[in-house]
């Protein structure tokens, strides 16, 4: 989303608006001041400032007329809970710390669960979403030395990044490379960090390997594809509806399947008869049963995410996360016997690893440099559209009962035909035990 100024017709209706405001004001509005001699000419104000402290000591004008919007979740459910609100009073920096201009945010799948309860790393609404951004640091703390005044930087944060200016850490800003857009910037932190992390610190990625992504075509998606693509011989298989096939064989997947008329696991079998060594996983339920199964000796199963018990479901991550395990009948013997891992991965719990988060980025922002990554933006919306859109989104939502109703409907089914799906990998999972037994004896 966009962080530019706001349409001319916009502007001109808030000013006018805070003139109307001004004055109809009346005395016992005013704030109380001290009688004074009338202030020197404009022209010599700044010398007579220096000399007088009295005067220096005043509280600048510019903060007191300092503003700036902010998309405000008020509290959890549909879009109409995200209001498009002006803030007043210029933020106070503390040690370390930068205030950034923002010209691009981006916008998450964590932020869409945020905004319905079910990301508990976004603190209790009243609150300002949104963890990456990008733009122009206008101000710095005296104490910090590796930041200017005019550096273009991108920024990733826990929260309250949709806003025109943002006041974060040095430690939390990067500097953007030479020809790099704020779009690409605002697109980039969240999910290439995502997929760098799981693909090479978690998954040890090497040439002539084989992997399973999950919804190809979304944001992790391509970021995890386009990487895959700088080491060589990798085969990717990825899942993503017909109509996004094209996208996502141009971006490097080697094998687009459609989940929605194919058995994913069956035509991975086909191809790749031994299985793959590593599988990103942001379904969860009995997809993460199937995505184990299908692990070479020695693969990785890489779970970041539980789109398939998040929908329909009121439940937040902890809650999934014990859902997951209960599902998840793989014991440590079958671990051992197997050979094969289940990792787990969260960058929102990460944001404290400032040290490893920065080596990452450095070597995202070095491939970008490169040329062999480059973020897919889908679109762009000014803040005052996105406030607009959302209001209307939930209108419409907020009045169709039915259709609420039906998914919960389906949920439960879903749900449902998940734990039988679990009850047959486990028991083909069993048969093939007794049947590698039985040839060995």
């Amino acid at each position: 989303m966009s962080g530019e100024d706001a349409p001319a017709q916009q502007q001109n209706a808030e000013e006018q608006k805070q003139q109307q405001q001004e004055e109809t004001k009346t005395p016992a509005e005013s704030p109380k001041t001290e009688s004074k001699p009338d202030p020197p000419p404009t022209s010599a104000s700044t010398e007579a400032a220096a000399d007088t402290p009295a005067l220096a000591a005043e509280k600048a004008p510019e903060e007191d007329t300092f503003s700036y919007r902010a998309l405000v979740l008020t509290g959890y459910g549909g879009y109409d809970k995200v209001k498009l609100q002006v803030k007043k009073g210029k933020p106070a920096l503390k040690s370390g710390e930068v205030m950034v201009r923002v010209k691009m945010c981006g916008l998450n799948f964590a932020d869409l669960m945020a905004r319905q309860g079910l990301y508990d790393r976004l603190p209790s609404p009243p609150v300002t979403p949104g963890m990456e951004c990008s733009g122009i640091i206008e101000a710095v703390a005296e104490d910090v030395t590796d930041r200017k005044v005019g550096d273009k930087v991108l920024v990733l944060n826990r929260s309250g990044m949709w806003q025109d200016v943002v006041v974060v850490a040095t430690t939390h800003t990067f500097l953007m490379p030479e020809g790099m857009s704020f779009e690409e910037a605002a697109a980039l932190p969240v999910n290439y960090i995502t997929a760098y992390l799981m693909l090479f610190d978690f998954g040890h990625l090497r040439p002539n390997q084989s992997l399973l992504i999950h919804m190809a075509a979304g944001g992790v998606g391509i970021a995890a594809t386009q990487l895959c693509k700088t080491v060589n011989d990798v085969t990717v298989f990825g899942t993503a509806s017909a109509s996004k096939h094209e996208v996502i064989s141009q971006g490097g997947v080697t094998h687009p399947i459609d989940y929605r008329t194919r058995d994913y696991v069956e035509e991975i079998r086909k191809i790749s008869p031994k299985g793959l060594d590593i599988v990103l996983d942001p379904l969860g339920g009995s997809d993460t049963h199937k995505g184990y199964n299908l692990l070479k000796p020695m693969g990785k199963l890489i779970s970041y995410g539980a789109a398939n018990m998040l929908a329909g479901q009121k439940k937040n991550l902890f809650a999934v996360a014990k859902t997951w395990y209960q599902q998840f009948s793989v014991h440590t013997l079958s671990l051992i016997q197997g050979n094969r891992s289940v990792c787990g991965f969260h960058l929102g719990y990460l944001d404290s690893e400032t040290e490893l988060i920065a080596q990452a980025m450095a070597a995202v922002v070095d491939l970008y440099r490169q040329g062999k990554i480059k973020p897919r933006i889908d679109s762009t919306y000014h803040l005052e559209q996105s406030g607009k859109e959302v209001s209307a989104g939930g209108v419409e939502r907020r009045g169709d009962k039915k259709k609420d109703d039906k998914k919960k409907d389906d949920a439960k089914k879903e749900e449902k035909k998940e734990k039988e799906e679990v009850k047959k990998d486990d028991k083909k999972a069993e048969e093939k035990k007794e049947e590698a037994k039985k040839e060995e004896n």
